[in-house]
């Protein structure tokens, strides 16, 4: 069976340990812990006793690659890489989620891939990296102009790797066609970010269900191919105005990948 995590930027603002919480609840098979701000997430032996607190296991660990994240462990890209995969050993988590490099880390990802491949050679944990979305540039009197801000692309599949993340709010704000990017990462497709989108050029992470990405086509495609890999719902629950409604956007969330996979 497919295990399907909650992630714990799911219940932002709340700390990690909200989501430990209603992963139990709800019946989550595990959480992918963002690591960011919340010095939960960067406290590999607080996570532990609330895996152990709640019986929910850590199934992935998302390396601190946002641009709000970047000087927590360290200032250097490399060494928060390290750190991410030596705390997803020593969780037992089987997988590393991971950006590609911003426009600025010249150095980074000039050795990315190498960089990606020695770590997973080392450690034995995969290192899934996750397709992006560009931005748009504000040009004046109502023009813009589509940008990226990673290097080489925002789609990883350019670079290749062993392990991929496929993340289809993004795909919805790059307007990429989920279905094609999942067939070319094929049986290196690894780990899958499930929310939907509506095609706006932002980060929408909606409940899936609620946009127009092909979400149940995906978990159907992933239950027919014998996907090994993990899925996780990362979906945006900011706007609940109540921790009901939370509890209720999460609940739905996992009935509907239960129910497609």
């Amino acid at each position: 069976m497919i295990p399907v995590g909650l992630s714990t930027a799911a219940v932002w603002p709340q700390p990690a340990g909200a989501a430990f919480e209603a992963a139990a609840e709800l019946g989550y098979d595990g959480v992918e812990v963002m690591v960011w701000a919340d010095p939960v997430s960067q406290d590999v032996g607080a996570l532990r006793r609330l895996s152990e607190r709640t019986g929910v296991p850590v199934l992935a660990v998302h390396a601190p690659c946002l641009l709000i994240s970047q000087r927590v462990w360290s200032p250097d890209p490399v060494e928060r890489l390290r750190r991410s995969v030596r705390a997803a050993a020593d969780l037992g988590a089987r997988t590393v989620v991971l950006h590609p490099p911003f426009l600025w880390q010249r150095r980074y990802a000039e050795g990315f891939a190498d960089l990606v491949a020695e770590e997973e050679d080392a450690s034995g944990v995969a290192i899934a990296v996750e397709n992006m979305f560009p931005v748009r540039r504000a040009l004046g009197r109502g023009r813009s102009v589509q940008v990226t801000a990673f290097r080489p692309s925002i789609d990883p599949t350019d670079v290749g790797h062993r392990n991929y993340t496929l993340d289809l709010s993004h795909a919805s704000a790059a307007h990429v066609d989920a279905l094609e990017l999942a067939k070319r990462m094929g049986g290196n497709l690894t780990h899958v970010h499930l929310a939907d989108g509506s095609g706006l050029p932002k980060d929408e992470h909606l409940v899936p269900g609620r946009g127009t990405q092909p979400c149940a086509e995906l978990l159907g495609r992933l239950r027919r191919t014998g996907f090994a890999g993990q899925v996780v719902l990362e979906v945006n629950t900011r706007r609940a105005k109540t921790p009901a409604e939370r509890v209720e956007m999460l609940a739905e969330s996992l009935l509907f990948a239960r129910l497609h996979l």
